[in-house]
């Protein structure tokens, strides 16, 4: 199985999984519209030799086979203050 990964135009770290080159059919017009303009990234066969980076390889599968994408997320930002605030609080 190959997927074809596009980089959002409009939020940084976001990622767009489909199935097919320019092929964005499956994806609802809503999340077209907070996407961007999509750039393509790279494009991966999803058959283990390749590691996906925040990303769940078998979650990815099943996306793509059941919606018809993937959507990847940033990661969620450390919130410095509040741990130096825990720490402070522990000592």
């Amino acid at each position: 199985m190959l997927c074809v990964i596009y980089k959002s135009t409009k939020r940084d770290q976001t990622y767009l999984y489909v199935e097919k080159k320019d092929d964005f059919s499956r994806v609802p017009e809503a999340l077209m519209k907070t996407f961007g303009q999509p750039q393509l990234a790279m494009i991966l066969p999803l058959d283990g030799r390749k590691k996906l980076i925040n990303a769940d390889l078998e979650k990815v599968k099943e996306a793509l086979t059941q919606q018809g994408y993937y959507l990847q997320m940033p990661p969620p930002q450390e919130d410095l203050l509040k741990e130096h605030l825990a720490s402070r609080n522990k000592q």
